[in-house]
């Protein structure tokens, strides 16, 4: 890796540091004031995201807590990932290629630091990130983190609520939520941290996404490409799925 990557991934560490400073995903306490709570781990993970042309769009790094240290019951529960499934992703995109609506897909940053937690959850202070006036003190976690077994389905529940009162209905055996009222038609559809919106209504579209991204930290990636692990190529009637 070159010196101007490193240097690219140092200034990435500092922004998710500062986000989650911002967003007060944690607070420090003594140590031996809370014996009998498991203490988890955390590292972070560097990575390339590439694009289909295998250039690099982006240098990401990430705050990952050790979820293995974690134990069932006592520092989690119910657990999921919202994954949309492949055949409604073929319906919605049939629907909007038949009525000629617009397509967009957005990618939240840093995801599942929005999600908050109902249980006490403790963890050793990050690398490099620790308080050097008390190095012996843990995390209390506020919020979810990368690698916690409860972290999607926090955001998910984060994103849910905001969508229902903004009047959208989810469904009950996918993720996906509709818009319906007035005339003006809306599907949205959740890939974990991956989504994607089509409607019949230019400005409603517009309008959402900017209050969305008042919410929530969003990158508009415009026309799919890529989703859920397909290649979707727009044609002059269609859209070419691999």
């Amino acid at each position: 890796m070159s010196f101007s990557g490193f240097e690219t991934f140092l200034v990435e560490t500092s922004n998710v540091r500062r986000i989650q400073y911002i967003t007060c995903q944690w607070y420090i306490v003594p140590c031996l004031e809370q014996p009998q709570f498991n203490i988890i781990g955390n590292k972070w993970i560097f990575r390339l995201k590439w694009d289909p042309d295998s250039f690099i769009t982006r240098y990401k790094a990430r705050l990952v807590a050790k979820g293995f240290h974690q134990r069932p019951g006592i520092d989690y529960t119910e657990t999921y990932s919202p994954v949309i499934k492949p055949p409604t992703i073929k319906l919605v995109l049939y629907i909007a290629l038949s009525n000629g609506w617009p397509l967009c897909q957005m990618d939240v940053n840093n995801a599942f630091l929005h999600g908050s937690i109902s249980k006490d959850i403790y963890m050793s202070q990050p690398s490099g990130f620790a308080n050097s006036h008390f190095p012996d003190y843990v995390c209390k976690l506020r919020k979810a983190l990368y690698g916690l077994k409860q972290a999607p389905r926090a955001w998910y529940n984060a994103l849910k609520n905001f969508l229902i009162t903004y009047e959208f209905l989810n469904s009950r055996s996918d993720y996906i939520f509709v818009f319906n009222w007035d005339s003006v038609v809306a599907y949205f559809l959740v890939y974990i941290e991956d989504l994607l919106l089509t409607g019949n209504n230019d400005s409603f579209l517009n309008a959402f996404k900017t209050t969305l991204a008042l919410k929530f930290s969003l990158r508009d990636l415009e026309s799919p490409r890529h989703f859920l692990g397909m290649e979707i190529l727009p044609t002059s009637h269609n859209f070419f799925l691999s």
